[in-house]
């Protein structure tokens, strides 16, 4: 079965009224590819004008999400809250969260099952750091990152994998196509295992981690690349570009 290329672009904190509605109105007006999925990420204040201002064939998603469907926790957002909004996706486990805010495994496992209980897609990150990677821990680290995952859900339909190198995130260093294919690999061979055959055949991987319109086209050429989580080029001109990787 194909899967289809998938590109989210998280705006991080980024962004006011004036520059979401010109980014909204540069994707609405590119031409981008039909195979492609295409979802962008802006700051929660933002959720609702990215919305109302891109085409419905475009994707928004939350960065954040809580794991309780609501009540008494100031600052937090439900699943429940986001489908109301008309948001599809959330960002769960990225790794500024895991890191800045604290964020366990168990915890983004337990956002993870509460937005798809709640009926949003999950962009759910993983990823080692560069002293993980220096003591050929990498694999160790991101299968410990899904397994947290795996222990509370065996449905993986609306999840989407992203593999983002800690230490390429925002830095200009890149992941060499081969190790982003490599841990691509063992994340399908990990689905394959803990998960199902469907799930290792179907289930889309992306790539994050200064990911730009220069080295794009050469990693959506690999066999387990799937698409790309896009940070701070999705704010660029050249998102459409890397949303066109594969044309």
């Amino acid at each position: 079965m194909a899967r289809k290329f998938f590109v989210g672009g998280n705006f991080k904190m980024n962004g006011t009224i004036n520059s979401i509605k010109e980014i909204a109105q540069r994707l609405n007006a590119a031409q981008l590819d039909r195979n492609t999925e295409v979802v962008v990420s802006p700051p929660s204040l933002y959720l609702l004008l990215a919305r109302e201002h891109l085409d419905p064939a475009i994707q928004v998603a939350a960065q954040n999400v809580f794991d309780r469907p609501n009540g008494a926790y100031t600052g937090e957002i439900s699943a429940a809250q986001l489908v109301d909004s008309g948001i599809a996706w959330a960002l769960v486990g990225h790794s500024e969260r895991r890191t800045l805010l604290g964020e366990r495994d168990e915890f983004v496992a337990s956002k993870t099952v509460a937005a798809l209980e709640g009926g949003l897609g999950v962009i759910l990150c993983v990823g080692e750091t560069l002293e993980q990677r220096e003591k050929n821990e990498t694999i160790a680290v991101v299968t410990r990152q899904l397994n947290a995952v795996a222990a509370k859900t065996g449905d993986w339909s609306k999840i989407v994998i992203a593999y983002e190198p800690v230490w390429a995130i925002g830095t200009g260093k890149v992941a060499s196509t081969e190790q982003a294919q490599e841990v691509h690999a063992e994340i399908r061979s990990w689905l394959q295992e803990k998960v199902s055959s469907e799930a290792a055949e179907s289930t889309r991987i992306i790539y994050g981690g200064s990911v730009s319109e220069k080295n794009c086209r050469e990693l959506a050429k690999q066999k387990d690349i799937d698409g790309f989580l896009v940070g701070g080029a999705s704010l660029k001109p050249a998102f459409v570009d890397i949303v066109n990787a594969r044309l």
